[in-house]
């Protein structure tokens, strides 16, 4: 009985584990990618194959994008983006690239997260943004070119010099006319969602059956617990019978005996 009573408190703790994870993957965004051949980012050119993207965990930073290996214990950089709006959100990751000159590697535009309108528009280094713009005939947000080494040193906290640099740096937006303005001219409708802890599961996703699972464990529980309250009793019943005072069992068979609601 015991065992069994033990296994159920397991289970119980494991479905919480995975309804936390599920909420902290969408509060960072994680997002897995395999690339079939080399893609460049701002300031370094990614070969082929498989790299996490995701957002850091700051509440304050909600538009600064980690780049690791497949598993996470290699940063390729550190990268200032700004808020990319998709109408549709889609059911899946999306990931956007540039068109580039011939011979180099496609760059990443942009990332999105299942299920958001929301996605993170990378800024590149301002000479690599001026090529994009007049490649794709489209504004690209840039960034000062000295700032570019910042993106790839190492980076544990958003407290690092390096990285507070980053975040202050001036952001332009460069045009294919070989204009430069303010970037706020050009991505002014493309206002940041408000930074908030995730309120929902991400729409792929349900927490319904984890939820169904918890409440049949809390029932089943609740039905080994009983029974242990009934022998209680009985053997408080059978003490008070002998003559022994054992008002503190019975005290204590009564409070288990209060059967969980139905």
């Amino acid at each position: 009985m015991r065992n069994l009573k033990t296994s159920i408190v397991a289970c119980a703790c494991l479905i919480a584990s995975m309804l936390s994870q599920t909420k902290a993957d969408d509060w960072d965004q994680k997002t897995t990618f395999t690339f079939s051949g080399p893609v460049e980012i701002p300031g370094q050119v990614l070969s082929s194959g498989t790299y996490l993207f995701k957002l850091v965990d700051s509440p304050s930073d909600r538009n600064i994008v980690q780049v690791f290996n497949k598993d996470q214990n290699h940063l390729h950089g550190t990268f200032l983006t700004i808020p990319d709006y998709r109408l549709k959100p889609s059911g899946k990751p999306i990931i956007t690239f540039d068109e580039r000159a011939a011979g180099s590697p496609e760059a990443v535009r942009a990332w999105f997260y299942p299920g958001e309108n929301y996605g993170h528009e990378f800024v590149y280094p301002k000479a690599k943004a001026v090529q994009l713009a007049k490649a794709n005939n489209s504004p690209v947000p840039s960034m000062p070119d000295q700032l570019a080494i910042n993106t790839t040193e190492p980076a544990t906290t958003m407290q690092e010099p390096h990285v507070v640099e980053l975040k202050r740096a001036p952001l332009k937006a460069q045009l294919p006319a070989d204009e430069e303005v303010e970037i706020a001219q050009v991505f002014v409708a493309q206002a940041a969602p408000p930074a908030s802890l995730p309120e929902r599961l991400p729409t792929t996703a349900s927490s319904l059956p984890l939820v169904g699972l918890l409440g049949l464990f809390s029932l089943a529980s609740g039905g080994l617990l009983w029974p242990d309250a009934r022998d209680k009793i009985k053997a408080s019943r059978r003490a008070a019978a002998g003559g022994m005072p054992k008002g503190r069992v019975w005290r204590e068979a009564q409070m288990a005996a209060v059967k969980p609601s139905p």
